[in-house]
Formats: C-alpha cells, structure tokens, sequence
C-alpha cells in the first residue's frame, strides 16, 4: 500500500532548494536530551515525532502554498518527524526519509509509530513486555500502530483502532526515540 504519490518535477525542486535536507540521516537525537534545541516557534524540541492528523496533506517543498507539492499523503496517523519551525510551517521527515513541509494544523501530537523499514522479518507483538511473552501477532515492516506508552525499551501499542493491542520492541520501531519514554 502507497502512503504518497509523487510530483516529480517538485521532488527536483526540492533537490535543488534543500540539498542538505535530503542528506539527513532518518533517526535523530531523542527529543528529550538535556540541550537540544527548541522550536523557534512553539518551544518545543526540535527534533521530535507528531502523526499526520489530516485525511489528505501536501508536503510542500517550501514553508507556503506558493510552494510546489513534493508529496501527497493519504494516511491519517502516519508518524512525522519535526526537524524546524517556521511560522505555522513545520519542516517533516517521514519513515522513507522524504523531507518537505506542512502546514502545522494538518500535524496532531498523537504518538504514532510504524515499524521500522529496515525490519527484514515480521516483529512480535507480545501480551507483555518480555521476549518470553506470548506472542499475539507478527507485524511486518512498516505497519502503523498508536503507541499507548513506552517505557524507554518497550512501547504497549494498539492497531486496528485498538482492537489489537500489545507490547513491541522500542528499537523496531520509527516514530519514537531509543531510550524516549511516553507516558
């Protein structure tokens, strides 16, 4: 299943206007480190995951409408990451590393998480959490869950509008930080 369709004569602009921004690596500095920056405009920190509110959203190549789309999404609750701040601009990065911008009211503060492209086999969700656990259900690479909390080495997530629910591996999943805890 495709989450976004591509414009390519924007993706070229945005090759061309954000060189450095397409080089970034996909996994940041947790949020919650003592020092890391903060949004210019929200005092937030910079970098940190929100989730895709809107049923539909443009990333932009640039922080406004003028801005050709570089990409179109059509998955509510998908993980983002936020890497700037510009007025009500926010500069996102998706699981596949895909950089542009949105528009901040079409982003929720919901924590959402997919599990990690870089999975080769499906992944474990487990009644608790422990490897020793049952095991509820294998989810493959890049399957969307609500995380419910995390406690820095497992996060309890549900899927299918929480009638699936169980324990997953912090480290298998892109949408939270090694070590971040979600309360």
């Amino acid at each position: 299943m495709k989450l976004r369709t591509l414009v390519p004569s924007a993706l070229a602009a945005l090759a061309f206007l954000f060189p450095v921004a397409m080089g970034q690596p996909l996994q940041a500095k947790p949020a919650f480190n003592e020092g890391w920056k903060k949004g210019r405009e929200t005092g937030f920190p910079i970098p940190r995951f929100v989730s895709l509110k809107a049923a539909r959203a443009h990333m932009r190549v640039g922080p406004s409408t003028d801005y050709p789309t570089a990409w179109v999404y059509s998955a509510r609750g998908l993980p983002l990451e936020i890497t700037e701040e510009y007025g009500n601009w926010r500069r996102v990065r998706d699981h596949e590393g895909n950089t542009g911008w949105m528009y901040a009211p079409l982003l929720s503060g919901n924590r959402t998480a997919v599990v990690g492209p870089w999975v080769r086999q499906p992944i474990p969700l487990r009644t608790a959490p422990s490897r020793s656990a049952r095991i509820v259900a294998r989810l493959s690479p890049e399957v969307r869950l609500d995380l419910i909390h995390c406690d820095g080495s497992w996060c309890r997530a549900s899927l299918q509008e929480r009638r699936l629910s169980g324990f997953v591996e912090q480290g298998s999943l892109w949408g939270v930080y090694p070590g971040e805890t979600i309360e």
